[in-house]
């Protein structure tokens, strides 16, 4: 029976011919792969070990490397993750067929530069599939989380290297709950995580870029409801040594800034970098899906209908989020 994963709102169903692909896929799942009816999912992945390329006689040829025929799309070397795709979707589903097919430059490259490889391979296989589906149902790729933290309940963006996910792990240590470490997809209302580990410095995973290592998330929340947008950056170099810098500090701020922020961090998103190219060529294959994800309108959307505030802090917060969102809500 496939494993199945719920990440990003939608239901996926995962199987596999290949077993280290499957260990691979695992991994990034971070624990939350179970076992169920694959037809309850809405994305339905499969691994190959066929190593022959789709047979694309007939098919248009959409752009280099990829063709289409009667909504159906090839792609080979898909996001250069050596994974030749093949896409196909029915009334209420997606279905991507994946072979092994890497070029030599690559297949070198994911023995040579394994961290970087792995981020790449879960993208394609299941977190960009489950981006794109859920941009079916007017959900848009952030780079934001949803939290439950003491009595509010936040949605977190921050450019990346800020900060927010050492801050993330705090409030998790502390009792809170989160829908994810960095991406999510949302509608203006609700936001729904997208499964991954933590990547945090200090934690005992797999070794990542920029000195951090993974690790599950715990108790995450699969959708949460935000009542405020919080917008976090670093203090100002020049105030560092001063007592407000070293402590956390939290403002209000404008719709138009928080906004502008949550915009601004998903396409900075190293994550999301390769995924407005998948999501185009799925999109003008098979006619489902934005041609381009309504990330403007559903920032907007959530921050003209919530309070925002912009968090600053040095190198480490000097307060618990929770605490500082229940001090704004004691004032109120």
């Amino acid at each position: 029976m496939p494993a199945f994963l719920d990440t990003a709102g939608e239901g996926l169903s995962i199987e596999s011919s290949l077993p280290w692909v499957m260990d691979l896929i695992a991994e990034g799942a971070a624990g939350e792969l179970r076992l169920s009816d694959p037809s309850a999912a809405s994305v339905k992945v499969r691994v190959e070990a066929e190593r022959r390329s789709f047979d694309t006689s007939g098919w248009r040829l959409l752009a280099r490397g990829a063709w289409e025929r009667n909504g159906e799309l090839v792609l080979e070397n898909a996001c250069t993750a050596g994974f030749d795709l093949h896409v196909s979707c029915g009334s209420d589903h997606a279905e991507l067929t994946y072979r092994w097919r890497p070029p030599r430059r690559d297949r070198a490259a994911a023995r040579v530069l394994r961290s970087r490889f792995h981020l790449l391979a879960r993208a394609l296989l299941i977190q960009y599939p489950a981006l794109w589906w859920a941009g079916t149902r007017g959900r848009a790729p952030l780079h934001a989380s949803g939290c439950a933290a003491g009595r509010s309940t936040p949605m977190l963006t921050a450019s990346s290297g800020v900060g927010r996910s050492t801050l993330l792990l705090a409030e998790l240590r502390s009792g809170g709950r989160a829908t994810g470490d960095n991406l999510a997809v949302g509608d203006g209302t609700a936001v729904w995580g997208l499964v991954e580990p933590l990547r945090v410095e200090g934690a005992g995973g797999r070794r990542m870029p920029h000195g951090r290592h993974e690790a599950p998330m715990p108790d995450r929340v699969e959708m949460l409801v935000p009542d405020s947008v919080v917008v976090l950056e670093r203090a100002h170099p020049g105030d560092e040594s001063s007592a407000q810098a070293r402590e956390a500090t939290l403002t209000p701020c404008d719709a138009h800034t928080a906004a502008r922020s949550l915009v601004t961090s998903t396409y900075q998103a190293g994550e999301l970098r390769r995924f407005w190219q998948f999501a185009a060529y799925l999109s003008a294959a098979t006619g489902r899906g934005p041609a381009h994800p309504p990330v403007t309108d559903v920032a907007s959307a959530f921050a003209s209908r919530l309070p925002c505030f912009r968090l600053s802090f040095a190198r480490t917060p000097g307060a618990c989020l929770s605490d500082l969102l229940d001090i704004v809500e004691v004032a109120a």
